[in-house]
C-alpha cells in the first residue's frame, strides 16, 4: 500500500520529468528561432498539411479548442500563421501558414541535431520509446 505514495514506484512521474526535460532540450533552439514550444509543434503539422481546420489541428495536437484559439491568435499576431472562416461552414476555422511560419521551417533543422546530441539514446532506442509513447496514448485516449 505504501508504494502508492513513493515518487520513484509512479509511471506518471518519469513521464512528466521527461517532457519537461525534453522540451527543454528544444528550448534554446526555439528561442533563437522566436518561437515556444506549443507554437512548434502547430507549426510542425501545418509544414506536413497546410490549410486545415482547426478542430483537425486540435485533434492532432490533443488540445482543447480553448488552448488552441489563443495560441493561434499570438501566432497570427506573429505573423507565423493565418485564420480565416471556412466558406463551406462558417463555424469552422482554417489554418494555415503565412510567409513567416513558411520561412522558419528552413531554419528548423537545427533542432533535430541538437536534440539527436542531448537525448543520449541511440535512434533505435528513441524509436521504441516512441512507439511505446504512442501506444500508452492510444490506450489512454480509447
Amino acid at each position: 500500500m505504501d508504494t502508492y505514495f513513493k515518487l520513484e514506484d509512479q509511471l506518471c512521474f518519469p513521464l512528466y520529468a521527461a517532457s519537461r526535460m525534453v522540451t527543454k532540450c528544444y528550448q534554446p533552439v526555439l528561442d533563437d528561432l522566436g518561437i515556444t514550444y506549443p507554437q512548434y509543434i502547430v507549426l510542425m503539422v501545418l509544414w506536413e498539411t497546410d490549410n486545415i481546420c482547426m478542430s483537425f489541428l486540435a485533434d492532432k495536437l490533443r488540445l482543447q479548442s480553448n488552448t488552441l484559439t489563443p495560441l493561434l491568435k499570438r501566432m497570427q499576431e506573429q505573423g507565423l500563421v493565418e485564420r480565416i472562416r471556412s466558406e463551406k461552414d462558417e463555424r469552422s476555422i482554417i489554418v494555415s501558414l503565412a510567409k513567416k511560419g513558411i520561412d522558419l521551417k528552413q531554419q528548423a533543422h537545427r533542432l533535430h541535431s541538437r536534440i539527436k546530441e542531448n537525448l543520449g539514446i541511440t535512434a533505435q532506442e528513441a524509436h521504441d520509446l516512441k512507439n511505446l509513447l504512442n501506444k500508452l496514448i492510444l490506450n489512454i485516449s480509447s
